[in-house]
């Protein structure tokens, strides 16, 4: 708030540099106050203070009342005009003989209760929370979907089947067929239960919400085989973060036959060339640049404490180039599955 001295020292020094020739809007401007301000402070050669930040205004006239207000939301929430917008409710209530308040008064009334699109089947819902789980080591959690493979002419495709641990970004089992069924991909989960070992240790099998992950013989397989199944929000692909993540990096891998696979063999050829290039030679930006096969199998503790090595190695060598401490090279002992923003973040493979 600018006080009356402030304000009588300002006009005093606009009107001095109007006096000695200056323009009275440049003068103005200098002080950072419009022409107009100037004026409604000047009166008869005094200053008039402004007050208008501390004005006792009185309450308008059209204003409703308290008991107005209320009947006029009592009104609104009814069951007879909860569904309607206020377009509607004001004539029909002008053909009872009823007379509230103007459309507009309504409009802003809901407004201000944040009820204009909350009322009747339009209330808002609740947000659901995406599943989420944490692994603390491998074959705990899985993730797994399908996706296309372009085939040999437009409109014919090869599906592969593709699981994936979250723990350690390993490829724990795939397989490619040209249709989408809950039996091959209860056989694949077989297979890949197996082949790591899993036996009675718990695990979560994560997908989307497509009829084979929701298949009769699916969900028995997973029954019989004690895994816990989880499910992604429908519509909501990023609860699937991880295997959308890894068919990408395969989609965009140098020498992706984009025009299409000739035949079923030559696209399992080369995702098998895929997946091992993937779980053994790919340095994963997930989990600090180590494979998923020395995640997976308890190998990234040392690659990591020889980085540490090196990197104090060379601080030593030469301490003047570093402003701070070494590179962190600690994994984290914790992954989730669409964890919280201030738990984790999901890297991109």
């Amino acid at each position: 708030m600018i006080l009356d001295s402030d304000r009588i020292q300002a006009v005093e020094l606009i009107s001095e540099a109007v006096v000695s020739g200056a323009a009275r809007f440049k003068a103005c401007a200098e002080l950072e106050i419009s022409v107009r301000t100037y004026q409604r402070w000047i009166v008869e050669g005094g200053v008039k203070s402004d007050g208008r930040p501390s004005a006792q205004r009185p309450v308008p006239k059209n204003k409703l009342s308290e008991e107005e207000r209320k009947h006029l939301l009592e009104t609104v929430n009814s069951d007879e005009f909860k569904s309607l917008p206020p377009s509607q409710i004001v004539p029909a209530l002008a053909d009872k003989g009823v007379y509230i308040a103007s459309e507009s008064t309504y409009y802003r009334v809901l407004h201000e209760e944040k009820l204009q699109n909350t009322r009747g089947r339009s209330q808002i819902k609740e947000r659901k929370v995406p599943t989420t789980h944490c692994a603390t080591g491998p074959n705990q959690v899985w993730c797994w979907d399908i996706t296309w493979l372009p085939g040999p002419a437009k409109g014919l495709h090869f599906y592969l089947y593709l699981i994936v641990d979250i723990f350690s970004r390993k490829i724990v089992g795939w397989e490619i067929h040209d249709e989408e069924s809950a039996e091959n991909a209860s056989m694949l989960i077989k297979i890949s239960h197996l082949k790591e070992g899993v036996r009675d240790n718990p695990l979560v099998l994560h997908s989307d919400n497509g009829s084979p992950m929701k298949g009769s013989s699916m969900l028995e397989t997973l029954h019989s085989l004690g895994v816990v199944s989880s499910f992604s929000r429908p519509r909501v692909s990023n609860d699937n973060a991880y295997a959308e993540s890894i068919f990408k990096t395969c989609k965009y891998r140098p020498g992706y036959p984009y025009k299409g696979f000739l035949t079923i063999e030559e696209a399992r050829n080369w995702v098998l060339k895929f997946s091992h290039w993937y779980n053994f030679n790919h340095k994963h930006s997930g989990i600090k640049y180590v494979s998923p096969h020395q995640r997976h199998s308890g190998l990234a503790g040392e690659v990591l404490a020889n980085r540490k090595e090196v990197y104090r190695g060379a601080k030593d060598i030469h301490p003047e180039r570093w402003s701070g401490n070494i590179r962190n090279w600690d994994l984290p002992e914790e992954v989730y599955l669409n964890p919280e923003q201030n738990i984790a973040k999901i890297e991109s493979a």
